[in-house]
């Protein structure tokens, strides 16, 4: 259990959520920590990131956000600050996408 990374995926674009969760769940499968934060973004919810966020649920993935409607979708709603202690604790930070 040592060799355990935690891994962050940070998705700050609308447009890089869905891959962001994907790329959460890889890094899951292969036996990482793997948590999604998703920074100044209000997600729109499709049923293929509903089906993604359900198997991030059911793999014990956290999955965080400093805007609060997300909470409707199962984000943990943290603040800006508290978001970046939370980065802090991982291994890998995964910037995912471009910048906005």
């Amino acid at each position: 259990m040592e060799n355990i990374k935690h891994c962050g995926v940070v998705v700050r674009r609308p447009e890089d959520v869905w891959e962001g969760t994907r790329t959460a769940l890889g890094l899951a499968a292969h036996n990482y920590w793997a948590y999604l934060f998703v920074f100044d973004v209000a997600v729109e919810m499709t049923d293929a990131l509903e089906e993604n966020l359900e198997w991030l649920e059911e793999m014990e993935c956290p999955v965080y956000s400093n805007v609060s409607e997300n909470a409707q979708w199962g984000f943990q709603h943290i603040a800006t600050d508290q978001l970046a202690r939370e980065l802090k604790k991982m291994d890998i930070v995964i910037p995912f996408g471009n910048r906005p």
